[in-house]
């Protein structure tokens, strides 16, 4: 009967530890899986502020100006266009 006794202590003492381990780690992967959905939620703001920023720096006034200030670029005129046609275009419409 002591023999028994013993036994069964031993396995109410084991199964303690190990539940206490369990709940040492299933708090430790609650708090791993926090901080994870605290970074996503972080990442999800930044996304959207870089698309923010984004959407501001490619409006057409500001895209002219860079193009006009660092390129040099300026707009088109009647007197600076080129028309180009195409030379089997104009032999045939001369042929008519």
């Amino acid at each position: 009967m002591i023999r028994l006794n013993l036994v069964l202590l031993v396995a109410v003492v084991v199964s303690a530890l190990y539940l206490v381990q369990m709940r040492y780690a299933s708090r430790h992967l609650f708090v791993e899986l926090d901080k994870a959905n605290a970074e996503a939620r972080k990442l999800v703001t930044e996304s959207e502020r870089l698309q923010v920023e984004k959407r501001a720096q490619a409006t057409p006034l500001r895209v002219e100006k860079l193009a006009r200030d660092q390129l040099q670029m300026r707009t088109t005129t009647p007197a600076i266009t080129q028309y180009v046609t195409y030379q089997a275009a104009a032999t045939s419409e001369a042929a008519r």
